[in-house]
């Protein structure tokens, strides 16, 4: 049996239905999933002996020569591996089609952000923002350009941004609108408003840009009263989290039929996999992404790019 070492003591968690997974981090920092029985573990350093009657696992190395653990479970054979110098996930079971599909390690990540293609004033607006308070709710570059190549791609002309923060991703949608387009971005927040205000001038876009202060919802609420449903073309959610649902449709109403509503955070951490957390929001994004899934109004796709995108199309 491999050695590592316990950060947390074991808890149990067992459902009938459904293998839990443990993490495991081997000796090259690699994360070795695995599918365990009755008991949830985690570990982070490196030398102490992991115990359980319930689990059956065996030594094994990474593709980097780390030693790991395999699991000789009977129900499955999966084998989840991510190792800090080889991106990759094996997956061997029936559920998931034997398919073979991409970790994406710090490395790899890396590699991602070089080929994306950031324009020098979001490149400016991000290394300002990565000083301040917060800074972890600023998109990322790659999030950032996919937004706005879907704004692109759908032509849009008239946008909504709920939840603007100091303005990475409504520039990025303000830089591909056309001249005569719009983008109402809101936030409560006014010291950060103020840096994305900014930036819109510095770009040369703030004429696209209809800023509203204060809570979202009143001013999605006010556009709709003010005979605006159904003349958007394209929204992004990326703001108080137990508000999604709310947000979501008020933004059905005001998009039209073809029009996309992109929601972030939808992963939070991979925190709404794991049955140990159950903090509000949590709770809400866990209950959002279910209700999304069972909602006939839209089309959807998640998306694992940031920490986790879904794409809703209105039908």
């Amino acid at each position: 049996m491999a050695n590592f070492s316990l950060s947390l003591s074991l808890s149990a968690h067992h459902n009938k239905n459904k293998e839990s997974y443990s993490i495991i981090e081997c000796t090259g920092g690699c994360e070795m999933h695995f599918p365990v029985v009755n008991v949830r573990i985690r570990v982070s350093a490196i030398t102490a002996v992991v115990t359980s009657s319930t689990v059956k696992a065996s030594s094994e190395r990474c593709s980097s020569g780390h030693l790991g653990l395999r699991t000789s479970n009977r129900k499955s054979n999966q084998f989840l591996r991510r190792c800090s110098t080889n991106a990759f996930v094996v997956v061997n079971d029936e559920k998931y089609g034997n398919k073979q599909v991409i970790s994406v390690t710090p490395c790899l990540y890396d590699y991602i952000l070089a080929n994306t293609r950031e324009p020098e004033i979001l490149r400016q607006l991000r290394e300002e923002t990565a000083s301040m308070r917060g800074s972890q709710m600023q998109v990322s570059p790659d999030q950032a350009q996919l937004l706005a190549m879907l704004v692109q791609i759908l032509k849009a002309e008239r946008c909504i941004e709920v939840g603007v923060y100091t303005g990475y991703s409504s520039l990025a949608i303000a830089l591909v609108l056309p001249e005569s387009g719009h983008l109402v971005a809101c936030e409560r927040d006014a010291k950060s408003l103020e840096i994305a205000k900014k930036y819109y001038e510095r770009a040369g876009v703030l004429h696209k840009v209809d800023v509203r202060y204060g809570l979202a919802a009143d001013a999605l609420k006010s556009m709709i009263l003010n005979g605006e449903a159904c003349s958007y073309d394209f929204a992004f959610v990326d703001a108080e989290k137990r508000m999604n649902q709310e947000y979501f449709e008020l933004l059905l109403q005001l998009v039209k039929t073809g029009g996309l509503i992109v929601i972030d955070n939808v992963l939070w951490h991979g925190k709404v996999v794991d049955p140990m957390v159950n903090d509000a929001k949590t709770v809400s994004i866990r209950n959002f992404n279910k209700r999304l899934l069972e909602d006939k109004r839209v089309n959807i796709s998640m998306v694992p790019i940031g920490d986790g995108m879904t794409i809703c199309q209105k039908r």
